[in-house]
This record gives C-alpha cells, structure tokens and sequence, in this order.
C-alpha cells in the first residue's frame, strides 16, 4: 500500500514545525478567582472557541497524541453545546457570554457545506453564540454570500430548501473590523460590540488575518481591503474607550503554535506572539483561531504586563473557559484575577445535545440520499490531504490533479497538458475501510463532498515553461501569510521535476528537471495548465498564476471529481512525479 509521502519543499519544515518554535510564557493560572467580600469586583464568564467549520456531527477523532495524551474522543456540535451549557451552570452571578474567533463555516464537512453552511449557522443559534470574529473560510464564497449569512435570504442559486423556513441568518453577530469596503472605507460588517453585563461593559472587537485575500479567492473579495489586525484593534480600542468602555477583548482569527498539551502554552510561536506583544494595552484579553491550536498563554503586552492570549482547536473538540475580574468602579480588567482554562468537550462527559441533534436529523433528510450513492471505488488506502503539513507532494493531492487534467484535457474544455492543485484544499484522503455505510473500497458522493467541498471552478491558461516554474516556485514563499512557508501542489500524470529544498527562495526548482511526458520543457514554449480558480486568481500566494494568458473557464470541481470516479474504478495510489535532491 502507497501511504502519504512527506516529501519536504521547506527544507525540513514540517519536521521543524514544533521545535522551532520560539520560547514562550507559562500558561495562565486555572484556577477561579475570588471576588466574594470586595463589593468592586464582578466576574464574567467568558467561553470561547473557534474553527467550527460546521462540524455538526462527532466525526472526529481524538486532538494529538501530544495535544491530548489520553487520547480521548471529543467534539462535534452535538457534544460542543452539551458543554457549554454545562459550563454556564457555573458563570458567576449567571454573568456569561458565549463568544468565537472564526471559521464558523465553510471548509465544511458534507451535512453543512452542501447546504451553503445554512445548518451551522442553525446549530451556533441553538447554542446561543454571542458574537464572533470573521475568518478567512467566511469568506470561501464572497463578502456577498457572507452578507447573506449574517443577514438571512434563501441562496441566490440553490434557493430555499425549506420553502416554509427560509433562512433567517446569524442571531449573532459576526465582527469585521479590518475589512474595508473600498467604495466608502466603511467595514463590511460591524468591527466591534458592546454588551452590558454584570452592570459592566464590555467591548468585543472581531478581525480576521490581513493575509486572507491569499487565502481565499481573491475575485470574491474584490470589493474590500483587509487592514493590518495591531493598527485595527489599536484604532478600535481607542474608540470604544471614549465610549467608556474599558473591558475589552479582541477576537481575531490568527494564532500561533505551541508544543504542549490542550491546556498549556509551551513556545507560542508567531504571528500571535508578535501580534499580541505589540496590540495596545489597552485591550485585556485576546482569543485566537485559524492554526487549530488550543492554548491558555500569558504573554506580554507593549507595557510588560502579562495578558491572556487563548485558542480552543477546532471542530467543537475545546471550550476556553475565562473569568474576566472586572472593577465596576473604574471599569477596568483585573489582569492579575482574570484566569482562563481549556475544557476538553469529551463526548463521555458531555452527551449528545437533543435541539442539536433534531438540526442534523432535519438537514439528513434531504442530505441522506445523495450522500449514500456510490460513485466510485478504490482498491487502497489512497493518503495526503489538508490534515498533513501541506508542504509535501502526496498521493491524494496528485490524484485530485489528475482529475482535474481528465476533466480539462479535450480542446474544448481547456486542452490542458498539466493539471496542479494545492494540497492544502484536499480536504480528504480515500481509505479503502468505509467512512460511512459504503462497502469496502467503494467512494460515495458524501466521500467525493469531503474531499472538494469549496465550490471552485476548473480553469485552464498559457504559461510558458519560465512561468510554470515562477508557479511551482512559489511553493516556498519565507513570511508567507498564513504562517505555512511551504505551501506544495500536486501534478497530474505525465508531469514531473526536481525540487532541491537547500537552495534559496526561488532557485529550487532544479534546472532542466521539468518534463511532461518524459521530453524536457522549454522554458519558451507555451503549454496549457489547469488548475483551481481559487490558485489562478493567486489564492495560496501563487500570483505567479497571473502571467496566464487565453483563460478558459471550466466544470465546478466537485462535479468534475465524481465524474472523474464514475469513469475511472479501482483507483490506486499515484506514484512520485516530484523527486528531491
């Protein structure tokens, strides 16, 4: 059996990943603080958490090994609202609020993703989220498209698919205050909210990472601009301040990574560690997302006092729990009595939600048919997706690209003599077990669905031999936004080079390596390359996808990869076409 190959474009990145990491400070205290005898003194329970990504259903397995060295099942919508119910059975004076930092939706599993992400935003109202951050995955399908998730309407396409219930949007509110519309520099959506709790206010400011356009399709954020997240919280929080408003957390999604388990900070790494150690001091707490990391930090902010700076993994698997010890005399954060914990949400202790599961049986009900029909069929373990560090060539990506060059090769679809397609928008691998109900080896639309669930569209170009190498060179970009300098791609069949990870940023691709079908490229000559509109528009950093010329537009890429299956049974692992030096 061919497993997922690591094949390292970032000159041992992935392997580095974790010990690289610089040094970081301890994790916050755990315990509750003590207010009781001080008529100051109020607490405000704080629960966040981010990276939903529309995980309904508790189809995840266990956080790390080194993340969680009990290795115990956790997460899912089902189980997340179970526990923050609980946890709000303990909030002080009943003072809670219920917050996140992003990616809510998209990059979603099927029962969500089919519908538009209609049953996440459902399943966040049921659990009575407050407020929350963008992040980039709002933004997969357009500032319009998020518009309509915040504000309600039936889908401009698919229409409603409950013609009695039409969708009626977000209860809560989505922030975005570092995304700019350019017609009239107002933000596309609030940037911050205030709510009186406690008889205190607090003031929530929500950003995504400035580096979203390059993580999204840039045509769908044509419209707006994303602004530095330090200079955006800075100019906030001085605005609410002269609201009067000084109990403040930022809710941004952007985070780091750290070495030690779910409820510790060990060696935060940037770009949180930077951002959080330059974001004015006037903001008391941070809480993160987009790395899928948990941790409970207290890092430094510009005047040296220490501030909590939180993220809770993803998929509903942690709860930050944080009791914010607020002076209603001044108004101000007791930094030194605020303290904040990870809550693994194991599916033992926090059972399944019944107004949660009610909102899965409804969405099943017309998922349930198209999910099960079987459209293909694979006679091995087929691995290599987004779950990997996204840095290395692997089965499962050059399989998508092989599929991608079926669907695009005739003339008429694009005449492409090489397809690419980056690794990190596979968003599943082909076991040969069953994921679902399926018989040994067999794929199913919902298996298809997980493994393309963005929407993208094929498009095919010219690029010389000079301008398909500037592309595959960009593979390694240092400081990329994002936090991944290495950002691999996989190739179709036919399609081959030499990637030498010890020479510099863009000299990488070795010399006269390129071939395809065995004859060694031209530099000058023009060859016809498929790939996502999303990496065409210059999604992932590849702008070098911008020297294409004679653009063709071709078949969603979903609805391409369950034909290329129906026409291609008993698939096998590809072998290497990228070799290293």
């Amino acid at each position: 059996m061919n497993s997922t190959r690591r094949r390292v474009l970032g000159a041992g990145i992935a392997a580095t990943a974790i010990a690289a990491l610089v040094a970081g400070t301890p994790a916050a205290a755990k315990g509750k603080p003590e207010t009781k005898g001080n008529p100051n003194l109020t607490s405000i329970q704080l629960l966040s958490f981010n990276d939903y990504h529309g995980h309904l259903e508790p189809t995840d397995g266990p956080l790390s090994r080194t993340l969680d060295p009990s290795q115990t099942p956790a997460g899912g919508g089902v189980h997340l609202a179970t526990a923050l119910a609980e946890l709000r059975k303990s909030a002080p004076g009943g003072n809670s609020l219920t917050v996140a930092a992003g990616d809510l939706i998209a990059g979603s599993p099927f029962l969500s993703g089919l519908f538009h992400d209609e049953p996440s935003v459902e399943s966040l109202n049921a659990m009575h989220l407050d407020v929350s951050s963008v992040g980039n995955h709002e933004f997969d399908e357009g500032t319009d498209e998020l518009l309509r998730m915040q504000n309600g309407g039936c889908h401009p396409v698919d229409g409603c698919y409950f013609p009695n219930q039409p969708y009626a949007g977000a209860d809560f509110s989505w922030l975005a205050a570092n995304v700019v519309k350019k017609s009239d520099g107002q933000t596309l959506l609030p940037g911050s909210w205030v709510k009186s709790i406690g008889g205190t206010k607090v003031g929530f400011i929500g950003m995504t990472l400035e580096g979203t356009p390059t993580l999204v399709d840039p045509a769908g954020v044509a419209s707006v601009d994303f602004k530095d997240e330090v200079e955006t919280a800075n100019m906030q929080a001085a605005a609410l301040k002269k609201q009067g408003v000084k109990a403040i957390v930022v809710l941004l999604h952007e985070g780091g990574y750290q070495s030690g388990t779910y409820q510790q900070c060990v060696g935060i790494s940037d770009p949180i560690k930077t951002i959080a150690e330059t974001m004015t001091p006037e903001v008391d707490a941070i809480v993160t997302g987009h790395t899928h990391q948990p941790y409970v930090c207290d890092i430094p902010d510009p005047a040296g006092n220490p501030r909590l700076v939180t993220s809770a993994a993803s998929y509903g698997q942690v709860v930050t729990d944080t009791t914010l010890v607020v002076n209603t005399k001044s108004g101000e954060v007791m930094r030194d009595r605020t303290s904040a914990t990870n809550v693994l949400v194991a599916r033992s202790t926090y059972p399944a939600d019944p107004t949660q599961q009610s909102i899965i049986a409804k969405w099943n009900s017309l998922a349930g048919a198209l999910g099960q029909r079987v459209v293909g069929s694979n006679t091995e373990d087929i691995l290599g997706d987004s779950s990997t560090c996204r840095c290395a060539e692997t089965p499962m990506g050059d399989l998508v690209a092989d599929a991608m060059l079926w669907g695009t090769q005739a003339p008429e679809n694009g005449g492409a003599q090489i397809s690419l397609m980056n690794i990190g928008g596979v968003r599943a691998s082909l076991r040969y077990a069953p994921k679902y109900t399926e018989g040994a080896g067999q794929i199913t639309y919902k298996e298809a669905y997980d493994i393309a669930p963005f929407g993208n569209i094929l498009t095919s170009m010219d690029l010389t031999g000079a301008e398909l190498k500037a592309v595959l060179e960009q593979q390694y970009v240092p400081g990329r936004p994002g936090g991944r300098d290495a950002l691999a791609l996989g190739v179709s069949e036919g399609f081959s080079y030499t990637w030498d990870a010890t020479q510099p940023a863009g000299s990488r691709v070795v010399p006269g390596s390129m071939t395809l079908n065995g004859q060694t490229m031209d530099m000058g000559a023009t060859y016809r390359v498929s790939t996502l509109n999303f990496l065409a528009n210059g999604g992932d950093s590849f702008t070098a996808f911008s020297a294409g010329k004679n653009i063709l537009g071709g078949n969603e890429d979903l609805a391409n990869l369950v034909a290329y299956f129906e026409a291609n049974p008993g698939l096998t692992a590809p072998a290497d076409r990228v070799s290293g030096l």
